[in-house]
C-alpha cells in the first residue's frame, strides 16, 4: 500500500512539473487544428462505415463537381432559374438521340414538323443498271480495247469485276496501276470513255421497265430526285435527253464533280449536300455491292436493283427488288423511319476467362 501511494505521488509530481516548466507554452488552437481524440474518432468511424469503394465513389463525385462535363454544363444552362430539380433531370438525355432531321432555325412549325416526319426524304439514283439498261460486257470490252491500244496485258476478270462502278481515273491509277502521272491518267480515262461510247453505238439508251413510272410517282409526291454516276457529264446529258428524263432530277453529280467513285461515299454525300438533306433521310438506288457499301458508309439506306446479278448476292442492301415499280412510297417511308445503326447503344461484352487454362505438361511415356 505504501509503494502504490509513493508511485502515485511521483507520477503527479512529474505531471505538475511538466505543466509548470518554463519552456512549456500553450499555443492557441487555430481554426484548422483538430484534436487528436476528434481526429482518431473520425477516422475510426469512417473506417468502420465506409470501405474503399465508398472512398472511390466520393472521389469521383468530387471530381465531377470540380470538372463538370459538357452535358452537365448545357443542362445547367438550359435549366429554369430557381428550379429545385435533381441533378439527373438537368442533364441532357443521351438516349433516345435527337432527331437529326430537325432544324430549330425554321420559324414555321409546320415545316419543322414535316421535316421530322418519315415523309421527308430524298431519292438518289444510279444511272446504268437502275434507270437504264446496262451491258456489263461493253465496260469490260472497253478496258480490253484500251489495254490493246496502249500495248499492255489485258486485265484479268477479277480486276474487271473490281473496277466495275469506279471512276476511270481511279481504276487506272489504283487498281490497274497503269500510270501515276495525272495527265496520263486523265488521258487514259478519257480514251476509255470514248471507246465505251463508240461500242454502245452513239446515243442508244433505253429505260428499264418500270423506271419511268417510278420516277413519275416520286415527283407526284414531291420527293426530290437526284442522279449520281461515274460517267462524264457530257455522256449523262446526252443519255438523259435521249430517254427524256432530264427535267426530273433536282441535282446531277457526274465524274468531274468528285475525286473518288464507288465504293467511296463521297459521291452520295455530295448529292445529299446539294439537295439539303441529312444523309439519314436519303435513299440510294444502286445495282451493285459497291453502291450498297458506299451508301451505308454515307449513313444512307440503299435499295438494290438486281439487274445484272442474282438477288442473293445483294443481301447487304436494306431492300432488294428486280424492278423499281415493285416499290411504293410507303416502302420508302418505312425505310426512312428506321433508326440508323450508329445511334444504337454499344453493348460491351466482357471476356470470360478460362477457369481451367491449358498448360503443357511433359509426360514420360514408358513405351519409349
Amino acid at each position: 500500500m505504501v509503494m502504490v501511494d509513493s508511485i502515485s505521488a511521483t507520477t503527479s509530481s512529474i505531471i505538475n512539473g511538466f505543466h509548470h516548466h518554463p519552456h512549456h507554452q500553450k499555443f492557441p488552437k487555430s481554426k484548422n487544428s483538430v484534436s487528436f481524440t476528434r481526429l482518431t474518432g473520425t477516422r475510426s468511424n469512417r473506417s468502420s462505415r465506409a470501405g474503399p469503394l465508398t472512398v472511390n465513389s466520393l472521389a469521383m463525385e468530387l471530381t465531377k463537381e470540380a470538372h463538370p462535363s459538357e452535358e452537365e454544363e448545357e443542362g445547367r444552362r438550359l435549366a429554369p432559374p430557381g428550379g429545385s430539380g435533381s441533378s439527373s433531370s438537368s442533364r441532357r438525355r443521351l438516349w433516345p438521340p435527337p432527331n437529326r432531321a430537325d432544324d430549330p432555325s425554321l420559324h414555321n412549325p409546320l415545316r419543322r414538323q414535316e421535316r421530322m416526319g418519315c415523309g421527308w426524304l430524298a431519292a438518289i439514283f444510279e444511272w446504268e443498271g437502275v434507270l437504264i439498261e446496262a451491258d456489263p460486257q461493253l465496260e469490260r470490252q472497253a478496258w480490253l480495247v484500251l489495254a490493246q491500244e496502249e500495248g499492255r496485258s489485258p486485265p484479268p476478270a477479277f480486276l474487271l469485276r473490281r473496277i466495275d462502278g469506279m471512276k476511270s481515273e481511279q481504276a487506272v491509277s489504283e487498281v490497274l496501276c497503269w500510270s501515276r502521272d495525272p495527265s496520263q491518267v486523265r488521258r487514259l480515262a478519257s480514251r476509255k470513255e470514248e471507246i465505251h461510247r463508240s461500242l454502245r453505238g452513239g446515243g442508244f439508251y433505253r429505260l428499264r421497265s418500270g423506271s419511268g413510272e417510278f420516277l413519275a410517282t416520286l415527283l407526284s409526291h414531291d420527293i426530290p430526285v437526284a442522279l449520281a454516276s461515274t460517267r462524264p457529264r457530257r455522256t449523262l446529258r446526252e443519255a438523259m435527253e435521249a430517254v427524256g428524263v432530264g427535267a426530273a432530277f433536282a441535282a446531277v453529280v457526274a465524274a468531274e464533280d468528285v475525286h473518288r467513285g464507288k465504293p467511296d461515299p463521297e459521291m452520295f454525300a455530295y448529292v445529299a449536300q446539294l439537295l439539303g438533306f441529312v444523309p439519314e433521310r436519303c435513299i440510294v438506288f444502286g445495282s451493285s455491292n459497291s453502291a450498297v457499301e458506299a451508301a451505308h458508309d454515307a449513313r444512307m439506306k440503299c435499295v438494290a436493283v438486281a439487274s445484272g446479278q442474282p438477288v442473293y448476292e445483294l443481301g447487304a442492301a436494306d431492300l432488294v427488288v428486280r424492278r423499281l415499280d415493285e416499290l411504293s412510297v410507303v416502302d420508302l417511308k418505312n425505310l426512312a423511319d428506321i433508326a440508323s445503326p450508329e445511334f444504337e447503344p454499344e453493348v460491351e461484352m466482357e471476356e470470360e476467362e478460362d477457369p481451367s487454362p491449358s498448360s503443357a505438361v511433359a509426360v514420360d511415356d514408358p513405351v519409349w
